[in-house]
């Protein structure tokens, strides 16, 4: 073996799960960012955990509401998934840009990619300062699927998003 950095060794755990961080903007709209990294914590209760940016938009919506969903998304929308993760919200209504069709999930007025595999509707538990990110933990409240959608991973060191079934 050799010696190499982080992001060399994020080449060679390809692939990894892709994530549409959907929170909501101060006038109502939803905000989405692709988040490279998330995890289950428990089942009892239910809990999962994400990482982001300290300057992240989203990060900023979900520490001042304290709701936010996760989605794995669909391949259908793989490009604007990549565009999501190359802007910021504070300006900027993505979903519109990108042409991400949106739906409602019940009970949530923050809304969901309509081609979605999995949307993880959750409240802030806490935060804490893990470097140059947040690590957000959540307490999950509803779980939705929706088999039919074939999910996106990051490939190559999240250069590029694509199904798990096409590889490098």
């Amino acid at each position: 073996m050799k010696k190499i950095n982080l992001p060399q060794a994020s080449k060679l755990t390809s692939p990894n799960p892709v994530t549409l961080v959907c929170t909501q903007r101060p006038d109502g709209g939803t905000n989405l960012a692709t988040v490279s990294w998330w995890t289950y914590l428990s089942f009892n209760p239910s809990m999962i955990a994400y990482a982001m940016a300290k300057t992240s938009y989203s990060g900023e919506m979900v520490r001042s509401n304290g709701k936010v969903i996760l989605t794995i998304p669909g391949t259908k929308i793989a490009e604007a998934v990549m565009g999501c993760g190359s802007a910021t919200g504070r300006n900027t209504d993505k979903a519109s840009q990108l042409g991400i069709e949106l739906m409602e999930l019940e009970g949530s007025t923050i809304k969901i990619p309509t081609h979605s595999r999995v949307a993880i509707q959750c409240s802030l538990k806490e935060y804490h300062e893990v470097g140059d990110h947040y690590l957000y933990i959540c307490d999950v409240e509803k779980v939705y699927g929706n088999e039919s959608e074939e999910a996106l991973f990051a490939w190559n060191g999240y250069a590029k998003v694509a199904p798990a079934r096409q590889g490098e």
